[in-house]
């Protein structure tokens, strides 16, 4: 849903900055850099870099309220089944039989699932290659999709199409937590519809996410995505994988996206919503959870461990040579912050 007007490509570099830098023996090796925003509870912009105002495409931050329009349309589906149609799975046994058990609960099996068809590395592969639309990571999200077409009595074969009632469903959802209209409306790599939006509306989406986990007054669907996502996290993404470790150690929402996007959120309702310019995730949790730390949202102590077990180690002859660090950039927005608060918000 494309017009004339729409935008035709994200932000520059000339509009982004330094978020991320890669040292090796002591060197500026490479560099991150993108945009981030940082949003109180009140919708209230705490920290800016960057562009945060013209549309990216989120991704997968957006699942979790995808999961949110699957279940106002009636899909029945609880606890895990939940986190991991709102998660990026890593096609785990576990993951698996969760997204087996949405489809079997409305009478369908893997062939009802319009996802590409990948082993269990993620590669493309057919049937006869061992594999499965179920590989997929967002296989989760689709049987969620095809449950709450069963349940509401829509059309099957076409729940991806943009027209679909379930993905104008989608489409309201977004735009009414992200209080954005959608700049357009591509398609994402699993084949569904896309939304893009800015930083700040990413931001503003997080923010309700977050506030409405364990809340009996926020938003009953949004409460029950956000509640299911940290009551099980290791559906979410992956054992040991970033997303994962950050809800389990910190107990705040963590979701990525790909290109280099991801959306953090606490329960106090303060988000990070940041994208990479060059397409990279390698860097965004350690800049997500050090901008939250920043803000005074977490505490560095419970920060340190998390960012020690999901930060990429740079090594050299199998020894740890040099890290990822936050630029400078980033550190000087961070002083500036905290210069600008009084004593009694400090």
């Amino acid at each position: 849903m494309t017009s004339a007007a729409a935008p035709t490509q994200t932000f520059s570099s000339a509009d982004a900055v330094d978020l991320a830098q890669v040292e090796r023996s002591g060197f500026v090796e490479s560099r991150h850099i993108g945009s981030a925003l940082v949003m109180g509870p009140d919708g209230e912009t705490l920290l800016a870099l960057g562009d945060t105002t013209t549309p990216i495409f989120p991704r997968s931050t957006l699942k979790p309220f995808q999961a949110v329009a699957s279940l106002k349309a009636g899909a029945p589906i609880q606890w895990d089944q939940i986190a991991v149609a709102a998660g990026s799975h890593v096609a785990s046994a576990e993951q698996i039989g969760s997204v087996r058990s949405i489809l079997a609960k409305v009478g369908l099996d893997e062939t009802a699932l319009r996802c590409p068809s990948v082993d269990g590395s993620g590669r493309p592969a057919s049937p006869d290659d061992g594999g499965s639309p179920l590989n997929y990571n967002c296989s989760g999200k689709h049987a969620a999709f095809l449950a709450a077409c069963v349940e509401s009595g829509w059309d099957l074969d076409g729940y991806l199409d943009l027209e679909h009632p379930l993905q104008q469903t989608v489409v309201e959802t977004i735009a009414e937590f992200a209080h954005e209209d959608p700049a357009l409306i591509g398609v994402d790599g699993c084949g569904a519809p896309l939304t893009a939006l800015s930083l700040t509306g990413l931001a503003r989406l997080f923010s309700s996410l977050g506030a409405a986990a364990y809340n009996i007054r926020a938003d009953a669907r949004l409460a029950t995505v956000a509640t299911a996502m940290l009551d099980y996290p290791e559906f979410v993404h992956g054992p040991g994988r970033a997303n994962t470790v950050v809800m389990e150690e910190l107990g705040v929402i963590a979701k990525l996206g790909a290109e280099g996007v991801l959306g953090l959120a606490t329960q106090e309702g303060v988000s990070v919503a940041l994208k990479m310019l060059d397409g990279s995730g390698r860097a965004n949790t350690l800049v997500g959870l050090e901008l939250l730390v920043a803000v005074g949202a977490v505490q560095r102590a419970g920060v340190e461990p998390v960012l020690e077990k999901v930060t990429p180690r740079i090594t050299g002859g199998g020894r740890t040579v040099g890290r990822f660090a936050a630029s400078p950039e980033v550190e000087r927005a961070v002083a500036g912050h905290a210069g600008a608060r009084t004593p009694a918000e400090g």
